[in-house]
């Protein structure tokens, strides 16, 4: 049984860049994936196009409580370092809107380069390797496979990502494994998810997509808000703005259980309160149907849901049903619709230098598996790239 350096469970984006960068340094490394293929999850990034990283990259983007950590990974390995990374592996890319993408527009492009580079630096990539244990053994550890294989090493990176996308590979098996050398988890919920409502708008307007401000309140308090895309489901609200609220949503009814938890949409974002009234009041005034009131405010189809409103011809009233629409907050989607995991190993109980567990010598953490969860916009695939580095330097 040969023994290897470092074993890297996991071929993601953190456990692929810790792979090479241990190869690179001319390490023994074995990387084990459990799926039939490595890079999956990267295939489904920024709408299969890989937003790989962002201009701004700094910690304000990530869980309050993994900020200090986050800032001790970037600053070792930031955004110039991540350019350098892919400029070296050959990838070109370009930037827009502050987001950076393959040239190519396909995620396949990076996930191929990487893939490229494991097999130029004759990394050993072991598919169908679904972990089930990590134990000790006399040179180090001894890595167990749910088909009885078995490997020996010297060091462990931890690379098992996250529960979102479980179709990709996603499991919690690894959580428990990590728990096994004392670490606590921090409970798993789905981030960059969609939210379930029970509310008239989003029956009748299903399908209808809008511009709009979101602000995410949770026991009375707003906790989070974001400008974009509001789209009404059948199931409720999803949208580029209600993704980026939803983390603290998530957390707050799937970890905490809290059931008082709304999401107020301003539907009309480009119209303060005010001026809105006034336009209302004009077109009232010169005798506007019921429908004319607000053609051209917003789409037809509100036409219908708020139909009671404006037959009343209250101006104030539907002023602030359009302006401060309150939706309650029931639950959020499951972990196949969720971009991200928020929860996972205490960054507490992990060196921000190194990676290793301050539990146990010799065994690190990279990417999604640690209680690290960054907003939309390549910010996790930005700290994966980065702790996948790291990672490898330092074991």
């Amino acid at each position: 049984m040969n023994t290897y350096d470092v074993a890297i469970i996991g071929a993601g984006p953190a456990g692929i860049t810790a792979s090479i960068s241990a190869a690179f340094l001319k390490k023994n490394v074995i990387l084990l994936e459990k799926q039939n293929s490595i890079g999956r999850k990267i295939s489904v990034c920024g709408a299969g196009r890989c937003n790989f990283l962002n201009e701004i990259l700094n910690e304000s983007y990530y869980n309050s409580n993994a900020q200090k950590f986050v800032k001790s990974i970037f600053s070792q390995f930031g955004k110039k370092e991540i350019l350098e990374f892919f400029d070296k592996l050959g990838l070109k890319y370009y930037s827009e809107d502050g987001k950076f993408f393959p040239i190519t527009n396909q995620s396949a492009s990076v996930s191929r380069i990487l893939e490229i580079w494991l097999k130029k630096f004759k990394v050993p990539v072991e598919l169908g390797f679904e972990v089930t244990d990590v134990g000790m053994d006399k040179d180090g550890f001894l890595i167990m496979s749910k088909d009885s294989k078995k490997l020996k090493c010297k060091k462990v990176i931890f690379a098992t990502g996250g529960k979102a996308y479980p179709a990709l590979g996603s499991s919690l098996s690894l959580y428990d494994v990590a728990a096994k050398f004392g670490h606590s988890i921090i409970t798993p919920v789905p981030a960059a998810v969609p939210l379930v409502v029970k509310d008239p708008f989003c029956h009748f307007l299903q399908g209808q997509k809008i511009y709009a401000k979101v602000k995410c309140i949770i026991d009375d308090k707003m906790t989070a808000e974001a400008n974009g895309e509001v789209l009404f489901t059948k199931y409720g609200l999803s949208g580029t703005a209600i993704l980026d609220v939803s983390e603290s949503i998530s957390i707050a009814i799937n970890r905490y259980n809290n059931k008082n938890v709304k999401i107020e949409v301003d539907m009309v974002p480009f119209i303060d309160k005010e001026n809105l009234e006034e336009e209302l009041s004009q077109r009232l005034a010169n005798g506007f149907t019921d429908e004319a009131l607000i053609t051209g405010i917003l789409p037809n189809k509100f036409v219908k849901v708020l139909n009671d409103l404006l037959k009343r011809k209250d101006i104030l009233v539907l002023s602030a049903a359009i302006k401060e629409k309150s939706f309650n907050i029931l639950g959020t989607r499951g972990w196949n619709e969720a971009e991200f995991t928020a929860g996972g190993i205490n960054t507490d109980e992990v060196s921000r230098d190194t990676l290793e567990s301050k539990f146990k010598k010799n065994i690190y953490f990279a990417g999604e598996i640690l209680d690290v969860c960054g907003a939309r916009g390549g910010y996790n695939l930005a700290f994966a790239w980065a702790s996948g580095f790291i990672s490898a330097k330092y074991a």
